[in-house]
């Protein structure tokens, strides 16, 4: 049930050497200090209280290059023109879909400035958009989502507009994924964005699976006939009556079963808990996947193997600039959808050295999974949410990240929130990150087992999230060596907010704006080391640490 790749030696050795910042590469103080919390998860690195094992979070398990693909395409040669004033989209998109009917490539867009006045749509496997690079190459939308697709009213009802979380103006998503996105928008029947469609309906039972510890990475099948080494399967785990699952995801005893779930239904619409993994190998009836399980598998959760609706894998986005033309920031929850990038329904994706400015929405992670955001950056007028990852979004890397410091002031009745997550999403890792301005906004919707490590934040945005959407955090999330620059604690020191937590290496901070109220009544179990201190806990990134630590 072990990981092949962990060893005694390979503990011991790792351990010894992010003591003395071997992980990371950057030279330490004297100072500095290996906590407690990091010896113990060196010991149970799978199965550890607070600290979740993120160590293969990322496109193709945190590479760290991306795959590079033969160009078979120039958007020129299909008419795009870089004066600024032609409408580009159509020939870029007619140079993606090429591609992609090729059996992928990369789409290359020299230097200039092109303008689009439509989505560009990337919906097959193994196609790369490439530009000359972010100060290179620029695209400039014109219109927005609410524009081209249609009004999109949220699923819980309301007045609200969903392209305040949803959808972009570069959108990563399998073309059937999309055309039935855009299907039921227009037709008003407004969906949900994940893996099962938009009734959550497109799925069967390959195999049910037989109980399992959080932290396997075996398990065992009654019936592996349809499992194939490299598939893609998802794994389904209902809730019970008693709302176990839930407990489970909260770190389990007397808080959260004291918890009342019942009245939170925007949290229970969000069960069954819906994992994509890829299969490693398939001996008999014994299946090895390429991370350990998130949870639990027991069986009144009726743990299954399912299909999904098809993944787009293999593509990304690299090297430009989107920048939206200039337009008020819209007021809180009504973002006509000037959305930067967003990725759905991948796997295995990724984007690396894109830029986007004037935007409502940066970077989205929309039922995304293992997926890099990699040389990001949010800039200009503002925005509502610079990053967001919901709709259950797992095993993502964000890094090396920046939000810039807005250059207009923000409009009366608009909203800031920062690295956003939500909606059961879980072992995300945002790292190496740069934030002006934005906090760490847990969105409600008990989003559990995720990491932020190695960032800069002046902390001056506030979190939202309905309260029907349950708890601001599940178990294991980890904020490590967090160097926040205004003293404001919110959302960032969470040893009283957050069920078995860690708070690792954050320096001195009061509460002030935005307070909150632990969710879970009781000891929360959650852990608080090297406060107050700066960039003197070791390893300074506790991803990096975990991907060196275990391979």
């Amino acid at each position: 049930m072990g990981n092949p790749h962990l060893t005694r030696r390979a503990l011991l050795g790792g351990a010894t050497a992010v003591a003395v910042g071997a992980a990371t590469g950057t030279a330490r103080a004297a100072t500095s200090e290996v906590p407690s919390l990091w010896r113990e998860f060196t010991r149970t690195p799978f199965t550890h209280p607070q600290i979740p094992y993120v160590g293969r979070a990322g496109c193709l398990r945190g590479a760290a290059r991306f795959p590079r693909r033969p160009a078979v395409a120039d958007v020129r040669d299909y008419g795009a023109v870089a004066d600024g004033s032609t409408d580009c989209a159509p020939a870029i998109n007619r140079a993606v879909a090429a591609a992609g009917r090729a059996g992928g490539g990369t789409v290359t867009i020299p230097p200039g400035t092109f303008r689009i006045d439509d989505v560009i749509r990337i919906g097959h496997d193994n196609v790369v958009l490439r530009g000359a690079g972010s100060g290179r190459t620029t695209l400039c939308a014109t219109k927005n989502l609410t524009e081209l697709i249609g009004a999109y009213g949220s699923r819980y009802g309301g007045t609200k507009s969903a392209w305040s979380w949803a959808g972009a103006l570069v959108w990563l998503a399998p073309t059937a994924r999309w055309d039935s996105l855009v299907a039921a928008i227009r037709a008003k029947a407004w969906p949900f964005e994940g893996w099962t469609g938009n009734k959550r309906d497109e799925w069967e039972t390959l195999t049910p699976v037989e109980p399992a510890r959080q932290g396997a990475w075996t398990v065992n099948v009654p019936d592996p006939s349809r499992l194939r080494p490299g598939a893609l399967v998802l794994l389904r785990i209902a809730d019970d009556p008693a709302h176990t699952l839930l407990q489970h995801m909260s770190g389990g005893g007397p808080g959260p079963a004291a918890y009342y779930w019942e009245d939170k239904t925007k949290l229970l619409s969000y069960v069954p808990y819906e994992w994509p993994v890829r299969i490693a190998h398939v001996h008999g009836h014994a299946v090895t996947l390429e991370r350990p399980l998130p949870l639990d598998l027991r069986p009144e959760w009726n743990p299954q193997f399912t299909t999904h609706v098809r993944e787009l894998t293999g593509s990304g986005v690299e090297g430009l600039t989107l920048r939206a033309i200039p337009t008020p920031q819209s007021p809180h929850l009504l973002d006509k959808g000037y959305n930067g990038v967003v990725l759905q329904c991948a796997y295995d994706c990724w984007v690396d050295d894109v830029t986007v400015r004037d935007v409502d929405n940066g970077f989205g992670l929309v039922a995304a999974s293992s997926c890099t955001l990699r040389r990001t950056r949010v800039g200009g007028r503002g925005e509502h949410h610079p990053y967001f990852c919901r709709e259950g979004s797992h095993d993502n890397l964000i890094e090396d990240f920046t939000i810039e410091q807005r250059t207009v002031p923000a409009p009366e009745g608009t909203q800031l929130h920062g690295i956003n997550v939500e909606g059961l999403s879980s072992h995300n890792v945002w790292s190496r990150g740069e934030m002006q301005m934005g906090t760490f906004d847990s969105h409600r919707g008990l989003p559990f087992a995720n990491v932020r490590t190695d960032i800069t934040v002046n902390n001056n945005g506030r979190h939202g999230g309905d309260a029907n959407a349950g708890p601001l955090y599940g178990a294991r999330f980890t904020h490590w060596n967090i160097r926040v620059t205004n003293g404001r604690a919110g959302l960032v020191k969470i040893d009283a907010l957050a069920p078995y937590s860690a708070t690792v290496g954050v320096n001195e901070v009061t509460e002030s704006d935005q307070i909150d109220v632990p969710d879970f009544t009781g000891d929360l179990h959650a852990r608080l080391e090297l406060y107050p201190t700066t960039d003197a806990v070791r390893p300074g990134n506790l991803h990096e640490a975990q991907r060196w630590l275990i391979r």
